[in-house]
């Protein structure tokens, strides 16, 4: 308290002119209408200015729950989505905490290779997530790959980017379906066999998942046609697709699961 007051009396002078000075500001601004708006508009400019930057900081800060948020409500949209894809979408659907025929959960990508020939990624959900294999793993831009190896709390995924990877998948545009493969060239592109010298497409045409299968459901993105040619036989295409995803960079993705994938597979077992 003692520094306080001898700081007062050192600048006594000083301090003295500060309160005449803002006094006489304060009468100015008062008396005059057009001195009192300008005070107004810079005390909103300022003012205006603080919390913009307030905001913003905040906004940074939050911006992991913001999107884990956005993450959960795509987990929602998808399984909406794919589990509706021939019946009308009822109001009640989109409130309703629902059993369908895929269930969608949401993982992060810990590790990532694509230079090789055959390329895996790890996420870190497991077998404690009810995670298993042959699962299928994508993004919102297009499929990833195939869970293939499954521990507590972390699962390996079979990229598309691998020598023995194999997606049903078909042209947008038409019926005709094939295998979709990657032949070790290029991360950003894969290639589609066993399209029938009868099929009609261009380049540009979107290629999807087929359906075919238990892993994926129909009519997941999968890339775009770049350029085709006949193989051996002359009797079918191999079809170059540039992928939709980005496969060298990727974070968050999707966990696919058919919960009536083993009674399908019981059905096609000849063994039962």
């Amino acid at each position: 308290m003692q520094h306080i007051i001898n700081f007062i009396i050192r600048n006594k002078n000083f301090l003295l002119f500060l309160l005449l000075l803002c006094i006489g500001l304060s009468l100015v601004i008062q008396s005059h209408s057009y001195h009192k708006s300008k005070f107004i508009n810079s005390a909103n400019i300022v003012s205006g200015g603080i919390y913009e930057t307030s905001n913003n900081i905040s906004s940074y800060f939050s911006l992991k729950k913001e999107n884990d948020i956005l993450i959960e409500e795509n987990k929602r949209l998808k399984s909406i989505v794919y589990n509706t894809q021939d019946t009308l979408l009822k109001d009640s659907v989109l409130g309703a905490d629902f059993s369908k025929k895929y269930k969608f959960s949401s993982a992060r990508v810990s590790r990532n290779s694509y230079a090789l020939t055959n390329n895996y990624l790890n996420i870190n959900k497991g077998r404690k997530d009810s995670i298993k294999e042959d699962f299928g793993v994508i993004t919102s831009k297009g499929i990833v790959g195939v869970i293939d190896r499954v521990s507590k709390h972390y699962s390996r995924v079979l990229s598309i980017l691998n020598a023995s990877s194999r997606v049903n998948a078909q042209l947008k545009t038409s019926h005709h379906f094939g295998i979709l493969k990657w032949n070790g060239t290029h991360p950003n592109t894969v290639q589609l066999t066993d399209i029938p010298k009868q099929a009609s497409f261009s380049v540009g045409d979107t290629i999807i998942t087929g359906g075919k299968s238990t892993i994926f459901p129909k009519g997941i993105t999968i890339g775009s046609i770049v350029s085709s040619k006949l193989d051996e036989t002359e009797n079918y295409y191999i079809i170059d697709v540039l992928l939709f995803n980005d496969m060298t960079n990727l974070n968050h993705v999707y966990i696919i699961e058919n919960r009536h994938a083993e009674e399908i597979s019981n059905l096609n077992n000849p063994n039962e």
